[in-house]
């Protein structure tokens, strides 16, 4: 209706004075020629003659003597000459009078009229020209007028139509996110449509999916966190409830003590890989980025590891290509620290261990090679997530919490690299870290 309103006014504002000029062109052309008629007509009579041929050409007249009486039939006349206006045009002027035309209605509240001043007989007359009511226009306005109301009736039953599509879309979007506002994530909205609001859908559904994993992480972390907490703190209680006995031999007591000791520094690793990776999950942490030989750095981590893998008898192969990175040292140096001894815990005595360092299409490749018992393909991808532990290929006397490679890989992304590991099951496995140059 709006839309229908505005449409109206503007063509009204454009369209009204030409409208206007052209109405009073044709009413003061029709005038003259009807005074220019009679006036070549010596035997004609002004008052039947004027009769005669009002009504002619779409338009009425209308004849005032000098004192203002009308000459004419005055049946079917449809204005109300102004006394003032009929004094000027006895006087000889011409006068033209236009009540503003409503076409937003499409109606003019007094037709438009013109007067002329005409001679006769040696007396001044004033001829009043109006515009004869044609029914064919009044039935094309009506017409007109139905085809707007059915314009505007359809057209509004379409746009509620097509609201309610847009609508209801995002009415379940809003409900939708409500839920999620109050931690439910597990929905799922059905869409089939392929425009902007089926592509938010499905984007919707797809950040509903990533909140879940997240929230199904979260509790699983916490869950994995408690676990880990509670289990050294069971031993420590009870073994320290088992030390209150006075009757206890030296030899059970130093053993009692070795277990708690044993488990407070597993606690204390376990805090300190939560804290550092915590660290590392902060959006912004510096990075302390300096020049140093990669080769170099991977020596010195086999060198501090030694006991581990001689104590198993490991022979560690070594083919380093010397390579040169801009990186944060002492993050990069836990990578080889954990990587490596995750292989030295799962390779089994006297097994093997290669490191190879090279360079390749500007990147630097370290793999890290071991002949253990492997990590299952189907647990792969889940294997640098905290806590996870492959249980399969792990050996009960193997201590450990699950953070070591969710560390890694952290450190890794950080770096802008990428880890991937590979090998099958029984034969060993192999960490391989790119990192760009």
């Amino acid at each position: 209706m709006l839309s229908l309103f505005t449409a109206v006014m503007v063509s009204s504002w454009l369209y009204e004075g030409r409208i206007q000029s052209l109405i009073e062109e044709l009413l003061i052309t029709n005038g003259n020629k009807m005074i220019q008629t009679y006036q070549s007509t010596p035997s004609a009579e002004l008052i039947p003659f004027m009769q005669n041929v009002s009504g002619i050409s779409h338009t009425l007249l209308q004849l005032y003597n000098k004192e203002g009486k009308p000459l004419l039939d005055e049946k079917g006349w449809p204005i109300q000459v102004d006394p003032n206006d009929m004094r000027r045009v006895l006087a000889g002027e011409k006068v033209r009078h236009f009540d503003k035309v409503d076409l937003a209605h499409f109606h003019i509240p007094q037709p438009p009229s013109v007067g002329l001043p005409l001679q006769a007989d040696g007396q001044p007359y004033a001829l009043f020209v109006t515009v004869k009511e044609n029914p064919i226009e009044n039935e094309t306005m009506n017409a007109i007028h139905v085809t707007y109301i059915i314009i505007l009736f359809f057209g509004s039953l379409l746009i509620l139509v097509a609201a309610r599509y847009i609508v209801n879309p995002i009415v379940r979007l809003t409900e939708a996110t409500r839920r999620m506002a109050k931690g439910t994530f597990d929905f799922e909205l059905p869409t089939k449509r392929k425009d902007e609001i089926g592509l938010l859908t499905v984007s919707f559904n797809e950040m509903a999916k990533e909140l879940s994993k997240l929230d199904r992480m979260r509790q699983d972390f916490v869950s994995n966190v408690s676990h880990e907490i509670q289990s050294p703190l069971t031993s420590i209680s009870g073994f320290s409830k088992a030390l209150q006995q006075k009757k206890m031999s030296e030899e059970s007591r130093l053993h009692y003590l070795t277990i708690i000791e044993k488990e407070s520094e597993r606690l204390s690793r376990l805090s300190q890989n939560l804290l550092r990776l915590s660290y590392l999950q902060q959006e912004h942490h510096p990075l302390k980025v300096n020049t140093y030989r990669l080769d170099e750095q991977l020596r010195r981590v086999v060198i501090a590891l030694e006991p581990q893998w001689a104590a198993k008898e490991i022979e560690i192969d070594v083919q380093l290509e010397a390579m040169t990175v801009q990186a944060d040292e002492d993050q990069l140096n836990q990578v080889w620290t954990n990587l490596l001894s995750n292989s030295i815990k799962f390779t089994p005595a006297h097994g093997k261990i290669v490191i190879e360092a090279v360079r390749k299409d500007n990147q630097n490749i370290i793999s890290i090679t071991d002949n253990g018992i492997g990590i299952p393909e189907e647990e792969r991808a889940d294997i640098f997530k905290p806590f996870h532990k492959v249980d399969k290929a792990r050996d009960p006397s193997v201590k450990g919490n699950g953070l070591g490679l969710s560390i890694v890989k952290k450190i890794v992304d950080i770096h802008k690299g990428h880890i991937q590991v590979s090998g099958r099951l029984g034969t060993g496995s192999t960490f391989e870290v790119t990192l760009p140059q």
